[in-house]
Parts: structure tokens; sequence; C-alpha cells
């Protein structure tokens, strides 16, 4: 299951009962696009081997 299925019900949530747009409840859940969290993954994994400088 993908993260922004995980979060299906919160993102519902967020734009009925706050009125916020997909876009805007997906970041305040901090979702981000799959290329966007692949890099961060990406990112994070090279840091915590010291090979990002």
């Amino acid at each position: 299951m993908t993260e922004k299925e995980t979060y299906l019900m919160a993102i519902d949530m967020l734009c009925c009962h706050l009125g916020l747009s997909k876009e805007e409840a997906q970041k305040q859940l901090g979702i981000h696009s799959s290329a966007d969290l692949e890099t961060q993954i990406l990112e994070t994994q090279e840091a915590l081997m010291g090979l990002n400088q």
C-alpha cells in the first residue's frame, strides 16, 4: 500500500472539514509525490552511510 493510500482518510478529513485542497492536505501531512519521496529516502540513506557531504 502506498503512503498516500495509508493517509487517504486523513486527507479526506482535512479536505472536508477544513476546506483544504487535496494538495494542501497532503502538504499538511508531509506527503509528497512518489518521486520526491524516493529522492528523500535516497538522500537520507546516503547521509546515514556518510556518502553525502
